[in-house]
C-alpha cells in the first residue's frame, strides 16, 4: 500500500481513517494526516495511530495519495501552498462541489485526479461512496481506492453530470432518515414507549427494511403492498401519509437542494 496523507481531520476524514484502519484495508503506519489545530490533530492521529505532520507542505513530501478533506473554502489557498509539491501525485477529493473539473481548472494536468462523495453512515462501515466517472487515476491507484472504500460500505460510480444530484442523495438524505426517525419516535414515546426503546425500535425497523431492499431487489411498492393486508391497519398509515403529501415533501427536500445547488 502507498502512503495517503490527509488535508484535513475532520469528523468524515477521522470516520474514514478509522474504517480503513479497522477493517485492515491500510496500514495506519502509512497514513498522514495535517490539520491547523496542532493539539486536537495529536490527539486524533493518537487515537487513529496514524502519523502527524508538521504541515501541508510535509504531509504533501510524505504522501503519495492526497486526500482533500478540508473545507471547500479552504481548499484552494491549500493547493498553492502546495501548487508544486504537489505535481504527479494522485489526489482524492471528499470535499463538496470539489470535483474533477474544478481541480482541472486550477492544477491542469499536474495531478491525477478522482472525486468521491462520502456520507455519515460510513462511521458505522456502512457508507454509500459515490465515485465520479471521470478521472485520471492509474489503474493500480483506482484498484486501491476502491479497496479502501468497499471496506466500509458500498461504492456508486456516476457520471460527472450526475454527481450533484447523486449527493443531494446520498449526502443529505441521512439528515430527512434521521428526521423521519425522531418523528416514529416521538410517535412511540406519545403512546408510552421509553425513549431510548423508541429509538431502537425504529433505527431497527429502518435498518431492516432498507436491508429488505437491498438484498432482495424488489422494488419498494412491492414491499410495501405486502405489508397492507386489505382492510389492515397499515394501508390506513400509508392514507395518512400520502393525505399530508408525504412522497411530494421527499422529493421537495432534494428539489430545494437542486435549486441552492444552482446558486453556486
Amino acid at each position: 500500500m502507498r502512503n495517503i496523507g490527509f488535508v484535513g481531520l475532520g469528523n468524515m476524514a477521522y470516520a474514514l481513517i478509522e474504517g480503513f484502519v479497522g477493517s485492515k484495508a491500510a496500514d495506519p503506519k502509512k497514513i498522514y494526516a495535517y490539520a491547523p489545530h496542532r493539539d486536537k490533530l495529536l490527539e486524533n492521529c493518537g487515537k487513529l495511530g496514524i502519523n502527524a505532520s508538521d504541515d501541508v507542505k510535509s504531509l504533501v513530501g510524505q504522501s503519495d495519495m492526497i486526500f482533500i478533506a478540508c473545507k471547500p473554502y479552504q481548499i484552494e489557498a491549500a493547493l498553492k501552498e502546495v501548487h508544486d509539491l504537489i505535481k504527479g501525485k494522485a489526489v482524492v477529493s471528499i470535499a463538496s462541489g470539489w470535483g474533477f473539473d474544478k481541480f482541472k481548472r486550477l492544477l491542469g494536468d499536474s495531478v491525477r485526479v478522482q472525486f468521491v462523495m462520502p456520507n455519515t453512515p460510513a462511521m458505522v462501515g456502512e457508507g454509500v461512496f459515490l465515485f465520479e466517472e471521470t478521472n485520471t487515476l492509474k489503474d493500480d491507484e483506482r484498484k486501491e481506492l476502491t479497496e479502501l472504500f468497499s471496506s466500509i460500505g458500498m461504492i456508486e460510480e456516476l457520471p460527472t453530470g450526475l454527481m450533484d444530484i447523486g449527493s443531494a442523495v446520498s449526502g443529505c438524505g441521512p439528515a430527512f432518515v434521521d428526521l423521519m426517525t425522531e418523528s416514529y419516535a416521538d410517535a412511540a414515546v406519545k403512546y408510552g414507549i421509553p425513549r431510548d426503546t423508541a429509538y431502537r425500535i425504529v433505527s431497527g425497523m429502518i435498518m431492516g427494511s432498507a436491508k429488505l431492499i437491498h438484498d432482495t431487489a424488489k422494488h419498494p411498492g412491492q414491499l410495501k403492498d405486502a405489508v397492507c393486508s386489505p382492510g389492515g391497519t397499515t394501508i390506513r398509515g400509508v392514507e395518512a401519509l400520502e393525505k399530508n403529501g408525504f412522497r411530494s415533501a421527499c422529493m421537495s427536500s432534494i428539489e430545494a437542494i437542486m435549486d441552492f445547488k444552482k446558486q453556486d
